[in-house]
């Protein structure tokens, strides 16, 4: 099976994990994985067990999900509640709080809010329905943008006037400088983001080692995948070097992806100023739609009432998300905030941090179950 076995094989994870050993040493280092995906890969194949001590990985703020605001769910919910509104929403985005409830509550009090799988998806929910409003949730990095910006083309070259976008689209490189600049967080270097990366590629990442002297890899998601991207980051420190690099090779190119590129500059222009929650307003750092799909834009077809929301004062999904802390650390995690009962967005998402160690079992400082050195 290309791809998956080869990424998985046994005699390959022993022989980099010595490599990872011998290149460690004694001075701790501390990488952070961007994605939410590769903090999952990390905690359910038991990888941070097969890091040298002295190797600590802690999570940034790569869940899409996980870093939209109380004040845009609560946006969300507005709209959702419009009479004659079908909301149509990504499932992990049902379950965020807002305020004081979640689209799915909302759901329950009467209002039509559906998962889709697709934003293409709530587009024929609106040509199947040209008396009702349908509205689609859009939340992602430029991972998820391109197949919005698609979408929307079609709503324009079919005449689809009943449909319009919530556009929550976030860009992946002012979050990685605002944890740069962040005075409180140390760090030796990144595994860069996958999935992202194959859209806008890797040079974008340059400033890293440019402007910060650390070293960034861009890295895919199999246990593999995340060990030769930790032994390619203690390689750059060992011998002195500072770069980009690209351990995703099979699928990431430098470039990027040139269409899907092209169809986010015809559809969106760069937000002024947005709110991430964790790290406040960061300028030029989320997608609206441009110009001419004005149409098709929810927050000026319908009442968005845009208001701020402080998170909830136990919920530290915050420090989560700049690496600040272990989700464990937080004084809520796995007793008033779990999956069923969530109280951030951390708790939630698929690719949240807190959903992570709770899931597979990291509830305290120490993994459950050591592992056997051989």
């Amino acid at each position: 099976m290309k791809f998956v076995d080869e990424y998985r094989d046994p005699a390959a994870v022993r022989e980099v994990v010595a490599g990872i050993e011998r290149l460690a040493g004694d001075r701790p280092v501390k990488f952070m994985e961007v994605c939410g995906g590769h903090t999952h890969t990390i905690y359910r194949h038991g990888i941070e067990q097969l890091l040298p001590s002295t190797v600590e990985m802690v999570h940034g703020p790569g869940c899409p999900v996980c870093v939209i605001p109380m004040g845009r769910v609560d946006d969300a919910i507005a709209v959702a509640e419009t009479p004659g509104v079908v909301f149509t929403s990504f499932g992990d985005m049902m379950r965020v709080p807002g305020s004081t409830s979640t689209l799915l509550e909302a759901k329950a009090r009467g209002a039509d809010v559906r998962m889709v799988y697709s934003p293409m998806d709530a587009l024929e929910v609106a040509a199947a329905n040209p008396d009702l409003e349908v509205v689609f949730f859009a939340v992602g990095f430029e991972t998820t943008a391109p197949s919005t910006a698609l979408t929307l083309l079609a709503a324009r070259e079919r005449s689809i006037g009943n449909f319009s976008v919530f556009c929550n689209h976030v860009t992946i490189i002012p979050p990685i400088r605002a944890i740069l600049d962040s005075p409180d967080l140390r760090l030796d270097g990144f595994l860069g983001p996958g999935h992202v990366s194959t859209v806008i590629g890797t040079r974008p990442y340059r400033f890293v080692p440019e402007q910060y002297g650390l070293p960034l890899v861009a890295t895919g998601f199999e246990p593999f995948d995340i060990l030769q991207g930790v032994h390619m980051l203690l390689a750059q420190l060992a011998e002195g070097r500072c770069a980009v690099e690209n351990q995703y090779t099979r699928v990431v190119p430098d470039d990027g992806n040139p269409r899907a590129l092209e169809v986010m500059s015809r559809v969106f222009t760069l937000r002024p100023h947005f709110e991430w929650r964790g790290l406040g307003f960061i300028s030029q750092s989320a997608l609206a739609l441009g110009g001419e799909f004005a149409d098709w834009d929810a927050e000026l077809r319908f009442a968005v009432p845009g208001v701020r929301v402080a998170d909830p004062k136990a919920c530290q999904c915050g420090e989560v998300l700049k690496g600040a802390i272990r989700p464990w650390e937080c004084k809520v995690f796995g007793t008033a905030c779990t999956p069923e009962t969530p109280i951030g967005t951390c708790m939630v998402s698929s690719e949240g941090a807190c959903a992570a160690y709770y899931n597979y079992g990291r509830l305290a400082g120490q993994a459950l179950i050591p592992v056997r050195s051989t």
